[in-house]
């Protein structure tokens, strides 16, 4: 076969032509490598859908870790006592209070007992937990199981720290029974230990002797 000449211009034309290919094509490949190297970020509203966020919006931020109640402190602490007292006055004693007896106490002044506070602030926070759907539908059933029955058992139990306030609804009562003192240790336990056999003067081990 005799080779085919093109006329110039028409040589021309399809050189432009092909430029305009190669530069279409680099285009692309530059697009496939920014959606190859930026995926869409979790907190993006479309992320399920494979897309990518709004350019420019902060992801939303994550909520705050829950506490217990007595690690807070002045205003921390009285909003959370607040809330807990809403649910505690308004759901759970409501339901689940039964009647005020010697075998069941009770303290209208509840929230003076630090004990009973740290009690009813876990109860609420697994009650939090074991709602939400992600507890699925056997949820509220783990929360009646392993912690209400628990944690009402011990607060209100015939011997425990409400044992000195009402035991009679027709007979409001407060009391905070006290604690145990501080443990008693000597010197020379945080100086090093006694020789052996070496106990002080009254022979008992841990008492400061005089």
């Amino acid at each position: 076969m005799e080779p085919v000449r093109v006329p110039d211009s028409r040589l021309a034309s399809m050189q432009a032509d092909m430029a305009k290919l190669m530069d279409l094509a680099a285009q692309h490949e530059r697009q496939l490598d920014d959606l190859s190297a930026a995926p869409p970020t979790p907190d993006s509203p479309f992320a399920a859908y494979g897309l990518p966020g709004f350019a420019g919006l902060l992801p939303a931020p994550a909520p705050p870790e829950p506490r217990p109640i007595l690690e807070l402190e002045d205003e921390e602490y009285e909003d959370e006592l607040d809330a807990l007292s809403d649910w505690v006055d308004d759901f759970l004693m409501r339901v689940y209070g039964a009647e005020v007896t010697t075998a069941a106490p009770w303290c209208e002044q509840w929230q003076e007992h630090a004990d009973v506070v740290a009690w009813l602030h876990a109860l609420w926070l697994a009650y939090q937990q074991h709602k939400d759907a992600e507890a699925g539908l056997s949820g509220l059933f783990v929360w009646h199981r392993d912690f209400l029955t628990h944690a009402m058992a011990t607060v209100r139990a015939a011997g425990g720290p409400l044992s000195a306030c009402m035991t009679d609804p027709d007979r409001p009562a407060h009391r905070l029974l006290p604690g145990p003192r501080p443990s008693n240790r000597t010197t020379s336990a945080i100086e090093g230990p006694d020789e052996p056999g070496d106990h002080g003067e009254s022979g008992e081990l841990g008492q400061a002797s005089g």
